[in-house]
């Protein structure tokens, strides 16, 4: 397989590839790289925190329940905390790489957030769990999630009075876009939806005397239909394939769709909804290794961050600093923007974003720029370095392990890094900014790279 579309492929799939993989990968056929990458997520390895202190504030009777529930929301937003950086951790340092990924995917389809966090948790579990099963189980499983009956009102949904909420976004976001179904149908497909709740553990509980058990009409069929029944009908129609499929080429393939693609995707898709099966064939496709579709992908904040950990792994000096970060440069895991979530492509970049995106290679490897210093100007660098180290030093003070690039980076000769770490053509002027970089150090010139317009693509 070539190196280029190896390259591509981990970009897509996870967060780059180091040289000694990249060697290694490419004495291997397209198949056997693929099927290797599947075979890594074939397992779920839970993301968890310690919650025994939660869960401690949440046993006794109904009434101290109710006197800690201040302290139940401190301590929840603390272990969102924890659980945000245990995700990043987890993102630049697996095996089940494309699992990862795709639940990285799934928690900007499946939108939520709550403030219990051991619903929180669960739910984020719940999307690496089926993040690639069988779609229909993967619905109904978020359909009865604690922190998505809370989230989108289905615990208010009840048969003296139906809320909308979740049967709405079931279908406009989760199943079939905007168009797709009408207002009656949204109408009928909550009732059955009614009595939809949760325990105070967060397990599912359907309470009955809240449901509605009368007929509903719900695309032309009729009968007294469980949400279960719903999902059904929703998924015998093809444009739930298609839309899904849709989402999925956006991310992983390209924003500009390509509806012959998209054709083949459905019709591997459709009817059985095997997530795996169709991944498969989408990294397995010709199209996906594309000129078009190398290097043309904006990276999301957390692609950005995660891949500059894979070739230079960092860490913060306090972890609010990373927080602070996705804060500023426009996501931040586990709190999405809204039930639509983030928008991606080139909503990531703004005036702002782009020029610390820019900085923050610098800043995070070694708490300054790193520029050539001319003969004669070295005292100037070093002034320069010592001034944004005193600006930007609280915000961004890391550890960085050069010990660990220098170790898997040291095959690799200073001009070829460019091959290694970016994944588009590079403008001339870069070119020739980047020759006039030739003596300096190999980590000076990983930095000047990733501080290129160009590294903001994937």
């Amino acid at each position: 397989m070539k190196s280029n579309h190896i390259q591509h492929l981990y970009w897509r799939v996870g967060f780059g590839i180091l040289p000694t993989k990249l060697k290694n990968l490419s004495k291997k056929k397209k198949a056997e790289v693929v099927n290797s990458l599947l075979k890594a997520s074939d397992s779920v390895t839970p993301l968890t925190v310690d919650t025994a202190d939660i869960q401690a504030l949440l046993s006794g009777s109904l009434e101290t329940i109710k006197a800690n529930r201040m302290k139940v929301q401190k301590l929840s937003r603390e272990k969102t905390k924890q659980l945000n950086v245990a995700w990043i951790n987890r993102l630049s340092n697996t095996d089940e790489i494309l699992r990862e990924k795709m639940t990285l995917f799934w928690a900007n389809h499946f939108v939520c957030k709550d403030n219990n966090f051991l619903y929180a948790q669960n739910f984020h579990n719940t999307l690496r769990k089926h993040a690639l099963g069988n779609f229909k189980d993967f619905v109904n499983a978020i359909s009865k999630e604690a922190a998505m009956t809370k989230y989108l009102n289905t615990k208010q949904n009840r048969k003296q009075k139906p809320n909308e909420n979740f049967a709405r976004e079931l279908m406009e976001l989760f199943t079939l876009g905007v168009g797709n179904y009408t207002e009656t149908d949204i109408k009928e497909s909550a009732k059955a939806f009614t009595g939809y709740s949760h325990n105070l553990q967060g397990e599912f509980v359907l309470r009955q005397r809240q449901h509605d058990n009368t007929n509903k009409t719900f695309f032309g069929k009729t009968g007294n239909f469980s949400g279960e029944d719903i999902i059904d009908i929703i998924l015998e129609e093809k444009q739930c394939a298609k839309y899904i499929c849709e989402k999925i080429y956006s991310y992983f393939v390209n924003e500009n769709l390509d509806q012959s693609h998209i054709s083949q995707m459905v019709n591997t898709f459709y009817p059985d909804y095997n997530i795996k099966k169709l991944m498969r064939f989408v990294l397995m496709s010709n199209w996906f290794y594309d000129d078009k579709n190398i290097g043309t992908k904006i990276k999301s904040p957390i692609e950005f961050i995660v891949g500059i950990k894979t070739i230079v792994p960092f860490q913060f000096k306090t972890n609010k600093r990373l927080l602070y970060l996705q804060k500023l440069l426009g996501q931040v895991l586990l709190d999405p923007p809204n039930v639509a979530g983030w928008k991606g492509g080139r909503n990531w970049i703004d005036s702002n974003t782009i020029v610390l995106r820019l900085k923050l290679p610098s800043l995070l490897l070694n708490n300054a720029y790193i520029s050539k210093a001319k003969e004669g100007q070295e005292h100037n660098v070093q002034a320069q370095k010592a001034m944004f180290k005193k600006r930007f030093g609280k915000f961004y003070q890391t550890n960085a392990n050069w010990e660990f690039f220098n170790k898997n980076f040291k095959s690799v000769e200073v001009e070829s890094l460019v091959a290694h770490i970016i994944s588009c053509p590079l403008n001339p002027e870069a070119a020739t900014y980047l020759n006039t970089l030739a003596k300096v150090s190999k980590q000076e010139y990983c930095i000047q790279l990733m501080s290129l317009p160009e590294y903001q693509m994937c």
